[in-house]
């Protein structure tokens, strides 16, 4: 089956579960979203590894990575490869002496390793057509814009990175995840521009 490669666009409360939070995973080729509802835990492990704060004590996942590291053990990358009655399944790649091992995980764990070896994460077809989602206007943002008209309201380019660093939090706390997925593109764009 081909893999289909995801980025984390957004991590906030989830709407449909409370206590729980949700992590939204967009394909790089294409205008689905992957919504996944994950514990606090699992969603504070993300976080702190995508903000690179360093806590004075390793949480859970920094100890499993430091434990692969000293045992020579790469995480390639994770694969989201399954969904049972609503629950994701998802599997580690890893390499030791040129020999790939597939360790079973929870979604949310494989994610927070993820984002602590920045590793690629991939989903299959089937995934995305049961339980992915479009949201309103993505389809026209891969499309091209027209330039801007004069009067109208400034473009993200004309922002500063904090300005556009605040505005990601406020979009993110808001759930209007086309909003922060603009943000975050516009800011890679500039991380490859530099």
């Amino acid at each position: 089956m081909k893999k289909i490669e995801l980025d984390i666009i957004a991590l906030s409360h989830s709407v449909t579960q409370s206590n729980n939070y949700a992590v939204v995973l967009g394909e790089q080729e294409g205008v689905r979203r992957l919504p996944i509802v994950i514990g606090g835990f699992e969603a504070q492990a993300i976080a702190v590894a995508m903000e690179r704060m360093s806590p004075t004590r390793p949480l859970t996942h920094d100890l499993f990575k430091n434990t692969l590291n000293i045992f020579e053990i790469d995480l390639k990358e994770i694969i989201i490869n399954d969904l049972l009655d609503g629950v994701f399944y998802a599997k580690l790649i890893c390499q030791h002496d040129n020999k790939l091992i597939e360790v079973d995980s929870r979604t949310s764990d494989a994610l927070a390793l993820a984002v602590r070896f920045n590793c690629p994460v991939f989903t299959y077809e089937f995934i995305l057509e049961s339980a992915g989602v479009i949201l309103e206007g993505d389809e026209e943002s891969k499309k091209t814009a027209p330039p801007p008209k004069k009067g109208k309201r400034k473009g993200l380019e004309s922002y500063s990175v904090d300005t556009l660093n605040k505005m990601l939090e406020e979009a993110i706390q808001k759930e209007d995840y086309e909003k922060a997925a603009k943000i975050r593109d516009e800011m890679a764009r500039r991380s490859k521009d530099s």
